[in-house]
């Protein structure tokens, strides 16, 4: 492997000051806040210096913030050698980091507004000790020449089957940090020719651009943009005069209830379109790519992003069925992989989507064909029902009671919460569901989306069985299992089924030295 050592693209010192200003935006607010956001500009004011100080400190936070940009991309090397990528960075302190071919798990891409107009790209480098979402390795941005090459040498250093001599040649003759156009052309074509020999990339999925608008129109994106603006509010909490509002609303009320409801039908249907609009920019261009022993999402209008998932990495499979989408057929595939996608933190990784259920069989059984996504469910029995809606009315009822008195007579429309309650329980109840057949467990519940996940036994990382005095006297059970998922675990409970057949699932779950060896010969060791 070559040695030389190789620069991001200076476009990294304006990110990192573009990233450094989003720490800097609180500071900001309480400077001017402080100084009542005046803004001085007569010098023979008696004020004007005392004025000028808030200023003054807010340019020389945004000088630091640039000057820190400029020097950490001055001082970020990375290079190839003794079969590990290996990164350098730091003022003061240099830190070294090398992360050996072997255990990179995925490189995954990221384009936003400042990568695209150059033919940049932002690596994020994923390796099995990869914890809480945060990537081992972070090359702010390098072009997608450079971004192929590295991963033609960890797949290389991998495979140790061929040597792609031609390309490191051309590395070493360029000898600097920027190629030619020529250089570009020449090592593009070298890994094309590369890919084309040794890679055999299939498309598993792709979104059209009805189903795009399908997706988007149908999303639940509405609470993420009320929790966002929830999150900006309670930035504000000092600052915001919530009292004063809070009097200013108790006005607005008497005006009218008609009223009241025209302005929140406004409110909502201006989240409702801006979630729109955000998922349209999000999943532009979605499509899933099988290359060999890995998945590749890519997705993204102005912030293109690209997912790398090993296929051995996925632990379960869920197809996840809101209730309007539920009525039209329409699911999404979700995948839970253990260390998630660095890109998404701890995001779920969504596999598709949107995707008629029945269409989604054909390429997840080509994905995974040792699962059968047809099983027969067995069903919680009636016993069962009572326990998926006795509980919420321990918290119901005084809360009801609360809003009935303070906001009488209106608060009586409350006492709808307990039928509604009672009809949520009885259709997780309809809903709920398992399958033990062979390696695989299959369990169907509902909180307000249907949602069945798919696992195999190996997969399963921990069972419990668990029983309540209430369980007991009705001789029902619960189960709770656990996968790996993200930096923690995702968690699923088959609830208040048949005590005998919970333990069956637990016999059939704990191993003995038949169901070893024969998982052995099936699985591997």
């Amino acid at each position: 492997m070559s040695d030389e050592k190789f620069k991001l693209h200076p476009i990294s010192a304006v990110i990192n000051f573009i990233t450094g200003l989003k720490d800097l935006i609180l500071p900001f607010v309480i400077i001017f806040v402080s100084n009542g956001f005046k803004l001085n500009l007569n010098p023979h004011d008696e004020e004007f210096w005392a004025d000028l100080v808030p200023l003054a400190i807010v340019g020389l936070l945004l000088i630091l913030n640039l000057i820190s940009g400029i020097v950490k991309w001055r001082r970020f090397v990375y290079w190839f050698e003794d079969g590990e990528l290996r990164v350098e960075y730091g003022l003061f302190v240099k830190k070294k980091r090398y992360i050996p071919f072997e255990r990179i798990q995925s490189l995954n891409y990221q384009e936003g507004i400042f990568h695209r107009p150059f033919g940049l790209v932002k690596v994020s480098v994923e390796t099995a000790g990869s914890n809480d979402g945060k990537a081992e390795a972070e090359l702010t941005a390098i072009t997608r020449t450079a971004a192929d090459m590295i991963e033609i040498e960890m797949k290389r250093t991998k495979r140790k089957k061929r040597q792609v001599s031609t390309l490191n040649e051309s590395v070493d003759e360029i000898g600097h940090d920027y190629m030619s156009e020529a250089d570009v052309q020449l090592v593009a074509n070298q890994q094309k020719q590369y890919i084309e020999e040794n890679i055999q990339r299939d498309v598993i999925f792709n979104m059209s651009i009805k189903d795009l608008l399908v997706l988007a129109t149908t999303s639940g994106g509405v609470g993420v943009v009320f929790s966002g603006l929830a999150a900006i509010a309670s930035q504000f909490g000092n600052i915001i005069p919530y009292d004063y509002l809070y009097g200013e609303f108790q006005a607005f009320i008497k005006v009218g209830v008609l009223l009241i409801a025209l302005v929140v039908f406004f409110v909502l249907l201006v989240a409702w379109a801006l979630s729109v609009v955000l998922t349209l920019l999000s999943n532009y261009g979605f499509v899933v790519e099988r290359e060999n022993d890995k998945l590749i999402i890519t997705r993204g209008l102005l912030e293109k992003k690209r997912i790398t998932i090993p296929i051995n990495r996925i632990q379960g499979i869920k197809i996840v069925e809101n209730p309007l989408r539920q009525m039209f057929g329409y699911a999404t595939v979700v995948v839970e992989s253990a260390g998630g996608a660095v890109l998404d933190k701890d995001k779920k990784i969504i596999l598709m989507p949107l995707v008629k259920r029945g269409q989604a069989i054909a390429p997840l059984q080509q994905l995974f064909p040792e699962i059968n996504w047809l099983p027969l469910l067995k069903r919680s029995p009636k016993k069962g029902r009572p326990f998926y809606y006795r509980i919420d009315f321990l918290w119901m009822l005084p809360l009801i009671a609360l809003i009935s008195y303070f906001l009488f007579p209106y608060g009586l429309l409350s006492l709808i919460i307990i039928p509604l309650a009672m009809l949520l329980g009885m259709w997780q109840h309809k809903t709920a569901g398992y399958s033990v057949e062979g390696h695989q467990l299959t369990i169907s519940y509902r909180s307000f989306s249907r949602t069945t996940i798919f696992m195999e036994k190996k997969r399963i990382q921990q069972m419990s069985l668990r029983q309540t005095y209430f369980q007991r006297k009705k001789g029902v059970a619960s189960i709770g299992t656990t996968i790996m998922s993200g930096s923690m675990g995702s968690s699923v409970v088959i609830a208040h089924f048949e005590k005998n057949d919970m333990e069956k699932i637990m016999a059939w779950y704990k191993p003995n030295t038949k169901q070893v060896h024969d998982e052995q010969q099936f699985y591997g060791p």
